[in-house]
């Protein structure tokens, strides 16, 4: 059985960065355009605001002024998730 611990510990540890990923690093109410994950922005213009919030995982949800929502980013995902929940944890 001792031949397997290793592979149920990657495991373990892949369903703990699953969790870990979807939890908020950051919320960021603004009106810039220069965020590095931005690409819209249009939501900014004209002084409007928007409300960021960033996942763990990479990923940002993005609330307008007008309450649409729009998904930015990249998110993290195999070993990269894993990597990134190592190196926070």
């Amino acid at each position: 059985m001792s031949q397997y611990n290793e592979r149920v510990e990657k495991q373990r540890i892949k369903l703990k960065a699953e969790q870990w990923a979807k939890g908020v690093k950051s919320i960021h109410g603004h009106s810039l355009s220069s965020m590095y994950y931005d690409n819209r922005p249009q939501d900014t213009e004209n002084g409007n605001t928007v409300l960021d919030v960033e996942y763990n995982d990479g990923s940002v949800r993005r609330t307008t002024s007008n309450n649409e929502i729009v998904m930015l980013g990249n998110p993290l995902k195999g070993d990269a998730l894993l990597n990134e929940f190592i190196r926070n944890n």
